[in-house]
């Protein structure tokens, strides 16, 4: 299935962006219809295979944080005033979106990818590898691959446009670019959720080895939680039995679609391949496994 056949149009609103996995859709000047496809991104490119029930799947994982962490941080979705029905009154578009769609408050989007990381693994790794810190904080030495870190640490990125890649920036860079105060309370909040979506997570079963939050502000100025929270795409998720620091866990994310690219000859840059079906399965499985242990 090639991706132009995984995002439904919807042809009563116009189409605002194509991202990499969500679809923005304008309700009116202060709400957006977000419509989570089953599309795949690795190493900040879109895969042409899809996997089957993904977004239904991320929409749900992402509003069950979004309803859990409210009393952190405000969100997207607790802010918006009109309802799916309203937002999509035509019942047969709302069945093509369904479970996939909602509907959440225009926002204006901070240019960071605010990334706090609880273990050492991924792009961290091998920063630390080479200058034995991540984003320039200083971390013990002989640390193994995928150890826990002392304290978790927030590590952001920038915001690429669609088809680049994220850059590892400091933290003094960020507060350079929004400011320091606001900075320093994208910074507080991300810790807070993590550590909040950590135990919890901790208790059934998986490791959040490190995540991604992404923020907005209101017209007000209000610092607001958006896009997406805690899901197999925004997260690294290990099974705690399945974990042994030193060598790369297993995964119930989309990691285990990236340790198979890295297997394959491929520079990274679009057009990415196809993933064969029983990695396609195996991938649907694990974020099918993630979203049950959390929710139930």
């Amino acid at each position: 299935m090639s991706v132009a056949d995984t995002s439904p149009e919807i042809a009563s609103l116009p189409l605002i962006y194509r991202g990499k996995v969500r679809d923005l859709y304008a309700v009116d000047d202060q709400h957006l219809l977000m419509v989570a496809s089953d599309r795949l991104s690795a190493f900040d490119v879109i895969l042409p295979t899809v996997l089957p029930g993904k977004g239904a799947m991320l929409t749900a994982v992402a509003n069950f944080w979004f309803n859990r962490t409210r009393s952190i941080v405000p969100n997207h979705l607790q802010l918006a005033e009109k309802t799916l029905e309203q937002a999509l009154p035509d019942p047969s578009e709302r069945d093509r979106v369904a479970g996939r769609a909602v509907v959440a408050r225009r926002l204006k989007g901070l240019p960071v990818e605010a990334i706090v990381r609880g273990y050492l693994i991924g792009s961290g790794w091998k920063d630390y590898q080479r200058t034995g810190t991540v984003c320039g904080i200083g971390l013990p030495e002989d640390l193994r691959l995928a150890e826990r870190l002392p304290e978790p640490i927030f590590t952001p990125s920038t915001k690429a446009a669609l088809g680049a890649h994220d850059e590892n920036v400091s933290f003094e860079q960020i507060a350079a670019t929004i400011g320091q105060q606001l900075a320093g309370q994208v910074r507080q909040i991300s810790l807070r959720l993590y550590r909040e979506a950590a135990d919890y997570a901790l208790e059934r079963g998986i490791i959040i080895a490190d995540t991604k939050f992404e923020f907005g502000l209101a017209e007000d100025g209000l610092l607001v939680l958006m896009d997406e929270a805690l899901t197999p795409d925004s997260s690294r998720f290990w099974p705690v039995d399945g974990y042994q620091p030193g060598v790369n866990p297993p995964s119930f994310d989309k990691q285990f679609v990236r340790d198979y690219l890295e297997t394959l000859d491929w520079d990274k840059q679009p057009p990415g391949p196809e993933l064969p079906p029983e990695i396609v399965q195996k991938t649907v499985a694990k974020y099918r496994e993630a979203l049950e242990r959390l929710t139930r």
